[in-house]
Parts: C-alpha cells; sequence; structure tokens
C-alpha cells in the first residue's frame, strides 16, 4: 500500500473539513490535493501545499495587484514570452510542496538539486519499513557500450532471473540483519542510526520536497527528458501532469520551448546553415567531435 493507514486517515480528515479562503487558488491543483499518484512499485507523489497560479506569474511580471483589463490572451502570450527569453523571477512566485516516497538511490540523484527545501524522513528516530525497488523485467538492462551512465540492450531469461534473484535475495537479508540488530530482545539492540548503513539503496524513504516553479522546471527538463535515468524519469513524468493541470499556461510554454525544445552549439548552428546552402557537411569538417556530431544527428533526426 503506497500511503500508511494513518496517513489515509489524515488526508480523509482534511478532505472532511475544507476552509475558505481569500487566496487565489487553482483549480486544477486542488483536485490534486493530498492524493497520491503512485510511481515505481512502492513510492508515490502527493502535493501537500500550493502557493500561485498563472495569474500570479503575470501579476509579478507586471508588477500590480490585479489582473486589470488584460485578458486571458495577453497573460498566455506573456507567459510564452517570458519563458521564451529566459526570464525567471516571475515563475519564483509559484510554489509547491511535494510528499514524495521514493528508493535511496533516486533521493540520492535528485537531491542534487539543491534549490529547494528537504525534510527526510529520519532512520535515526523511526524504522525503516520493509520495502524495497524491485525493477520489473523489462527495465533490467545492460550497461551501455556507448553511455557510461546509460543504459543497453534489455536483460532476458536466465540473465534477468538471475539478476533479479539477486536483488531479492540481497534486499532481503540486508533487512532481516536490521532488524535483528536493532531488536531489543534479551540485548541492549544497535542503535538505529548506526544500523540503517547496513540497508541496501534500493530501500524505499520518504520526504517533503518544497520549491518553486522556476526551479521544478528546471528539475523536470532534465529529470523528464528521455535520456534521464528511469527510475527518477517516472517520478518527473508523475509530476509534470500535476504541474499541467496546476499552471496550464506555463506548462505549456515550458513543453514547447524547453522540454520539447533542442539548444544546438555555435558549430552547430554553422553546419546546419551549411547544409541548407547546399553544402555537404560530415563530422571530419564539421570542427565537432564525434560525440558532438552525433548529438547533432539526434538533433536532426
Amino acid at each position: 500500500m503506497p500511503l500508511t493507514q494513518d496517513q489515509l486517515d489524515e488526508i480523509a480528515t482534511l478532505r472532511s473539513s475544507p476552509r475558505e479562503t481569500l487566496r487565489s487558488v487553482a483549480p486544477g491543483m486542488e483536485a490534486h490535493l493530498y492524493t497520491a499518484h503512485p510511481v515505481l512499485d512502492h513510492g508515490f507523489v502527493r502535493v501537500i501545499d500550493y502557493m500561485g497560479d498563472d495569474a500570479a506569474i503575470c501579476q509579478a511580471a507586471r508588477v500590480s495587484y490585479g489582473k486589470g483589463t488584460r485578458s486571458v490572451q495577453n497573460d498566455e502570450g506573456l507567459i510564452r514570452y517570458l519563458m521564451r527569453h529566459w526570464h525567471s523571477t516571475p515563475f519564483e512566485m509559484c510554489e509547491v510542496k511535494l510528499h514524495v516516497k521514493l528508493p535511496v538511490f533516486v533521493a540520492r540523484q535528485w537531491i542534487r538539486h539543491r534549490t529547494a527545501n528537504v525534510n527526510e524522513y529520519s532512520a535515526r528516530y523511526s524504522i525503516l519499513d520493509r520495502e524495497f525497488y524491485i525493477p520489473a523485467p523489462g527495465d533490467l538492462a545492460a550497461q551501455s557500450a556507448v553511455n557510461n551512465q546509460g543504459r543497453g540492450d534489455v536483460l532476458a531469461g536466465e540473465e534477468a532471473a538471475r539478476v533479479l534473484e539477486i536483488l531479492k535475495g540481497d534486499s532481503t537479508r540486508a533487512y532481516d540483519n536490521y532488524e535483528a540488530m536493532i531488536s531489543d530482545e534479551g540485548q541492549d539492540g544497535l542503535a538505529r542510526e548506526l544500523a540503517r548503513m547496513n540497508l541496501p539503496a534500493n530501500i524505499y524513504t520518504q520526504w517533503y520536497w518544497k520549491v518553486d516553479l522556476h526551479n521544478l522546471f528546471h528539475f523536470l527538463r532534465l529529470r523528464a527528458d528521455a535520456h534521464a535515468q528511469y527510475e527518477i524519469r517516472v517520478y518527473a513524468e508523475e509530476i509534470c501532469k500535476v504541474v499541467a493541470d496546476w499552471v496550464p499556461f506555463a506548462y505549456k510554454a515550458f513543453e514547447d520551448y524547453r522540454l520539447g525544445a533542442v539548444t544546438m552549439s555555435a558549430q552547430m548552428v554553422e553546419c546546419l546553415r551549411r547544409m541548407l546552402a547546399g553544402e555537404a557537411v560530415t563530422q571530419e569538417n564539421s570542427g565537432m567531435s564525434a560525440r558532438e556530431w552525433r548529438e547533432f544527428e539526434g538533433v536532426l533526426g
């Protein structure tokens, strides 16, 4: 079960007593409040709180106190202009606080984005649950031959079965030893802050993660990209769905100018100009390295 019974009871209590507010609300985000969206085998993402909407971005850009005579079309055009020209501070006026349950090795990637406020479940004070991320067979892959940070062909047959057996066996054995070390039956029991070091990186942790929209878009641009590691990408993709409902104009601009866009070096732009002029351009006469040329070919499709 992604959420504990205590968490489910807390959500039921919050939903049963809605309060009126004078602040602006985003109907799309209100529908997501407290709902746990499943990710991986035991993980989830859920919205705890948020501030701002598309109108708040425009208000900050115009430094005004209201919408005035501006129309919806004006707001959308302004947001697209801000995104297109890399303005950041208006998007910082929106914030979201997420409750995320994720494997520790994914959390270690995630925490590299140092522009958020984080409070993580403490294994010094509490006992971690016996929950581990075990990949689906289709997500087991060999090391990529061309990318030191990527995956190659999917493992199959006996090889996949062998790897899964190792992952499950090591996880179970490590947690059994963790439980034995903290047990106080007939002994004092090892301190939790020490016993946790024996747990594997695929055990689940939880945290509250609060971030403004500008930095959230930066996170999503990197982690929702097709080249991102699958296990963090699925979290980013789930967050994308939430953000699209929260700030639809801003998210559409983000999709068009960041997520679905490409960045080209000066050399790439020059090679493209030469190609359009009818010149035969190859890696050898492009001035690019072999890797840069492969990336350029990927951009051209």
